[in-house]
């Protein structure tokens, strides 16, 4: 079906784009009339639909049913028991004593305590002896400001200055802290000390030994060996086989658009409705591709449009300006 909408599609494109020379191409029309109008810049088209067959199928006898025997083998099961293999008993373990590590601090030389003797301290400290007290005497100079020779062995003058006092220092120690005694303590020596004591005696529990047991399969008669008659149904195959169901034919002139109008950006905008609808139109090409024609006319053939061309109607469900 999908193959005879594609050559119907094929066909009103083809004479979509054939609008060139329409008298001489009506003369070989196989139908008689003629598009409603005649009015310029209008296309219509007509569709071939194939013939509609619908596939019967039948049930064919190929051999008749009939008996026979067979023969039905004995059924056995296998049943289980337990059986006692060893008797439970009693057993006496011994159980090893434990021990645990315990840590003690033990002493290993008591506190010392040792008294010192701090010796006196003293500090250093100075003062000023007076060595001869303060006086007066003359002192000579050479050349004098107001003298006016430039030889300065030619005047001299004498003046009377003051010498001043003389002092030495003495140093001597002053006691600063008196002599004491202290006591020096030497804290007690420690050492960690480890041994091995025992946790838990050793002692002696029963330990019970359960029995010991095995599982002991047999093989036993649930039914003796029968013979039965078995039905051998009938066989049959199917065949298939195709009924006219609606005469192929031409469909009514239908409106489509016109070559010179159908552009790439037409096809651009048919191909990006199918896709927004859900019809799968493939890439947005503006070709006018297989994957296109069958997006279409599965749109059309859902809304009830007219089939298999680019017709009026259809764009406008699509919402394409032309």
């Amino acid at each position: 079906m999908k193959r005879n909408l594609t050559l119907s599609a094929l066909f009103a494109f083809a004479l979509l784009f054939t609008t060139t020379n329409t008298f001489a191409q009506i003369q070989d029309m196989p139908f008689g009339d003629l598009p409603p109008t005649n009015e310029f810049g209008k296309c219509y088209a007509k569709c071939k639909i194939p013939d509609v067959y619908e596939t019967v199928t039948k049930q064919v006898l190929v051999k008749e049913a009939s008996t026979r025997l067979k023969k039905v083998p004995a059924q056995y099961e296998t049943q289980t028991e337990t059986i006692m293999v060893k008797e439970g008993r009693v057993d006496l373990k011994v159980i090893p004593a434990t021990y645990k590590s315990v840590t003690e601090t033990i002493m290993t030389e008591p506190e010392k305590t040792r008294v010192r003797t701090v010796p006196a301290a003293y500090r250093t400290e100075s003062r000023q002896v007076l060595v001869s007290e303060a006086r007066g005497q003359w002192v000579k100079k050479k050349k004098d400001p107001n003298c006016f020779s430039d030889n300065p062995e030619d005047c001299y003058i004498a003046c009377y200055e003051e010498v001043p006092a003389k002092y030495r220092t003495e140093t001597y120690q002053v006691l600063d802290r008196p002599a004491s005694t202290t006591e020096d303590v030497t804290p007690a020596k420690y050492t960690t000390v480890t041994k091995r004591v025992i946790d838990q005696p050793a002692r002696t529990v029963e330990v019970p030994i359960d029995a010991q047991y095995k599982t002991v399969s047999k093989r036993v008669l649930v039914s003796p060996e029968t013979t039965v008659e078995e039905v051998i149904p009938a066989e049959y195959k199917t065949a298939t086989e195709k009924r006219l169901v609606k005469k192929g034919g031409f469909t009514v002139w239908t409106e489509i658009l016109c070559a010179n109008q159908t552009s790439t950006s037409t096809v651009r905008a048919i191909q990006k409705a199918l896709n927004d609808m859900g019809y799968n139109a493939g890439t947005v090409d503006g070709v006018l591709g297989l994957r296109t024609q069958t997006a279409l006319q599965q749109f059309q053939n859902d809304k009830g449009l007219p089939l298999g061309n680019l017709n009026i109607e259809t764009l406008q469900a699509l919402g394409i300006n032309y």
